[in-house]
């Protein structure tokens, strides 16, 4: 049965800061993180893999898995097929995979309270003090969580200076490279991954994406636990949810939700409603319409399977995660320049601080946004960091 409860538990308010002061991240020592991402890997990876991801990051321009966008279907599927060779996430490999599992089951082994998941399919360059900030936000609010970045850039020595200023203060965060066909074993997304690489399937121009929506279904039907894009801010304790999944919008005449999200998943190993996104992931994959395998997929699954008590799941009202909409996401970010911008910021900020399990910032639509000092998000930032300091988040 899907229950959407409509309202959310009732929280504290945070104290309220309206300033805020932001910092760079700054790298370690090139020794220092030769001595950690040696010790990561010591006890499952060989030599000349150890070596090939010590140079991921340093030229990983040739790792962007962009298709281009006006060329016809076959041209596409030509261009995957020849850029599947240095996609080794693609490939089965039995000792590969072995490895990976033991990595995830040794890093969540004990002290984790809370399995945390993100992915990143970019180059390192690209990891921006923003998307620093979720991870901070993420142990701020769950100082004892464990954080799996499931990356084909960031396992590597450049993806683990950037990380090196929580690990250095003893946060568990362990950037990893992905094995999708050890992920997809077993579940219907493993025929399509085998379309894909036989190039009878169109990857579409939204293939990254897509690669982000599978991954973050198999690793929670594999492992469970809690998945965050990282464009989500945390701004509280999200551990006593369960099967969960938050509504976008609702119908304002009915109060039901009109449209989930998948920005922000929380489910048990092996629930049955991961395994029929999976099916309607597999089943449906259309990589050049934007949400189709996505957003849309996870509405399309929840709304056939209201009232049947075999599925049942908790759907979290918009406040939970989505409090303002994308279309008005820019408000957040700049200072208020009046008494009625004012008072709008301050009631925002109010609710956000109460209602609010975390924010979801729609990078699509904001990434490039100026933080202005007094807005929304400079308070929420001096709130939920960890490593806070005068520089601008942008």
């Amino acid at each position: 049965m899907v229950e959407f409860s409509g309202k959310l538990p009732k929280a504290s308010a945070s104290t309220i800061t309206i300033a805020a002061l932001f910092i760079t991240i700054c790298a370690g020592s090139i020794m220092s993180n030769v001595s950690i991402y040696s010790s990561a890997f010591s006890a499952h990876t060989r030599l000349g893999e150890f070596i090939r991801r010590l140079n991921l990051g340093t030229e990983d321009d040739e790792n962007l898995i962009i298709p281009v966008f006006k060329v016809t279907e076959a041209e596409r599927i030509e261009w995957f097929m020849k850029k599947l060779p240095r996609l080794g996430f693609l490939e089965a490999d039995t000792v590969a995979a072995e490895r990976f599992h033991a990595r995830i089951l040794e890093f969540f082994g004990e002290g984790c309270r809370g399995k945390f998941y993100m992915t990143w399919f970019s180059p390192v360059k690209y990891f921006r003090r923003r998307d620093f900030w979720a991870m901070e936000s993420l142990f701020k609010a769950h100082p004892d969580g464990c954080l799996l970045l499931i990356s084909n850039t960031m396992d590597s020595m450049r993806g683990y200076r950037v990380l090196n200023p929580l690990i250095q203060r003893g946060y568990k965060v362990l950037p990893i490279f992905p094995n999708l066909p050890f992920l997809v074993e077993n579940t219907p997304a493993e025929t399509w991954l085998e379309m894909m690489k036989n190039g009878t399937k169109d990857p579409g121009v939204h293939f990254l994406m897509n690669l982000s929506n599978l991954i973050r279904l198999a690793v929670l039907y594999k492992y469970g636990g809690i998945y965050l894009d990282t464009d989500v801010v945390l701004l509280k304790d999200v551990t006593g949810l369960r099967n969960t999944v938050g509504a976008q919008s609702v119908d304002p005449k009915t109060r039901k939700w009109s449209r989930l999200n998948g920005a922000v998943m929380i489910f048990d190993k092996g629930h049955p409603v991961l395994l029929k996104f999976l099916q309607e992931f597999a089943l449906t994959y259309n990589g050049n319409k934007w949400g189709h395998n996505g957003p849309y997929m996870v509405s399309r699954v929840v709304a056939r399977l209201e009232m049947r008590p075999d599925h049942e799941i908790n759907i979290v009202p918009p406040e939970a995660f989505y409090l303002v909409y994308w279309t008005r996401i820019e408000r957040l970010f700049a200072r208020p320049e009046n008494g009625t911008e004012r008072r709008w910021a301050e009631e925002v900020m109010g609710q956000l601080e109460r209602l609010s399990y975390g924010i979801h910032l729609w990078n699509k639509k904001s990434g490039m946004l100026r933080v202005e000092e007094g807005s929304i998000i400079s308070g929420l930032f001096y709130n939920h960091c960890i490593i806070c300091g005068k520089s601008q988040l942008v």
